[in-house]
């Protein structure tokens, strides 16, 4: 499969060319899922594209006590949480500062899914296809923690659909999926970032906006 050219434009035109490799691949009653924020506008278009809903599955990343940007696991709607064990010996990361990181961010999920979703009922994913999208995938570890969230929700069919990813990060997931789109995989990956030539941070307004077009289409 030819890659993407790289930098995308951004994140919806993301959007469209994923929407592309998927056509023929998404049934008709599936469920995209983005993950807030960066994944809800390239999963907006996907989702619009298609012709199928759209909603959010909100996870969060547990960064390094310091180095944040570093994943050590990450937690997901549902109760779901992923440790990356090996990293957190390594690291020295004991057990009250995990927790500590555990507990802020799980306040932070806790205020987004209900910034997004307000008091509106999670839709059944019960024998439904279902597909994941983020805005790139740097560990995986948030992505991981999805996949096993929506395995946990009754989902059949799980395919992840990413605009660029690290290609170990992206090996590792692969396994835990049916099917993967990814519009590519640089060999010299060091930020997702850095592969659109905009890349603005998305806002809670942008993820409501996504979500309120997509329920009134």
């Amino acid at each position: 499969m030819k890659e993407q050219e790289l930098p995308l434009q951004d994140r919806r035109d993301a959007g469209r060319h994923l929407a592309q490799r998927l056509r023929g691949h998404v049934d008709a009653s599936a469920l995209v899922l983005g993950l807030p924020r960066g994944g809800v506008p390239v999963a907006a278009e996907i989702a619009r594209a298609l012709g199928v809903a759209l909603d959010v599955i909100v996870v969060r990343k547990l960064g390094v006590p310091g180095h944040e940007e570093f994943a050590m696991g990450a937690i997901a709607s549902g109760g779901v949480q992923v440790l990356d064990k090996p990293l957190i010996q390594r690291l020295g990361v004991d057990a009250r500062r995990l927790e500590s990181v555990i507990d802020h961010e799980r306040h932070e999920l806790e205020r987004r899914e209900h910034a997004f979703r307000g008091d509106q009922a999670y839709p059944t994913l019960t024998g439904r296809q279902v597909v994941l999208v983020d805005d790139g995938i740097a560990t995986g570890a948030t992505m991981r923690a999805a996949i096993r969230a929506v395995r946990r929700l009754g989902a059949e069919h799980c395919i992840l659909a990413v605009p660029v990813a690290a290609p170990e990060s992206l090996a590792s997931l692969r396994s835990e999926v049916d099917r993967i789109e990814c519009l590519a995989a640089p060999e010299h990956f060091a930020s997702v970032g850095q592969w659109y030539r905009h890349f603005d941070q998305t806002s809670d307004a942008e993820v409501r906006a996504c979500l309120r077009s997509a329920r009134d289409a």
